[in-house]
């Protein structure tokens, strides 16, 4: 299926699923804590894009599919990459800062399309690589052309952390890892569940 048909297609679907994979999201996720030391928190990102605390949530992540490094100290940790039953693969992790200072998120990361870029930062750059099928899966959009990522993101203070997600439409069952690609990260290859 052609990937702007299926756009198209799944317009109003997507919409429903960027609202629920958002709200779940938002509650996913916590860092590991020292048994000695206070619970950290775990910064979000509001819709303003000012990074804030969130209590952290009980809901660990089982594994750990890929650790990108990133310009200033950012680091990008994928701990899912799930198909569904509608065609689509929804990738998952964390966005931390591992510096001392707090950092810009870089503009590139959302990419450089301009219906992608006028909904402001985002995830939107990511892509995923099928180097079998000889296949670029770009993240989704919505019909408005919102990214079906993670959006408005900012600035994260010095260790700080908050939950990310992208949607793309799912390669083939036969397709058992892709490389990932997010702009100023380097790449990482993700099995595909």
């Amino acid at each position: 299926m052609n990937v702007r048909y299926a756009r198209k297609v799944h317009g109003a679907v997507a919409t429903a699923v960027i609202a629920a994979v958002a709200l779940f999201v938002s509650g996913c996720g916590a860092e590991e804590k020292p048994k000695d030391e206070k619970p950290a928190t775990t910064a979000t990102t509001t819709t303003q894009g000012a990074a804030t605390e969130d209590p952290p949530s009980a809901e660990e992540p089982d594994e750990t599919l890929a650790v990108l490094k990133g310009q200033k100290g950012l680091e990008l940790t994928i701990h899912a990459a799930d198909r569904d039953s509608g065609g689509f693969l929804t990738v998952k992790g964390r966005l931390k800062n591992t510096s001392e200072s707090a950092t810009i998120i870089p503009a590139q990361m959302s990419g450089d399309e301009t219906e992608v870029v006028k909904h402001g930062n985002s995830l939107g750059g990511a892509t995923l690589v099928d180097a079998l099928g000889k296949k670029r899966y770009y993240v989704l959009r919505d019909t408005d052309g919102r990214p079906l990522t993670t959006s408005a993101l900012d600035s994260l203070g010095p260790g700080k952390s908050t939950a990310v997600f992208m949607q793309f439409p799912a390669p083939p069952n036969s397709t058992t890892d892709v490389s990932f690609q997010l702009p100023t990260f380097e790449p990482a290859t993700l099995k595909l569940s």
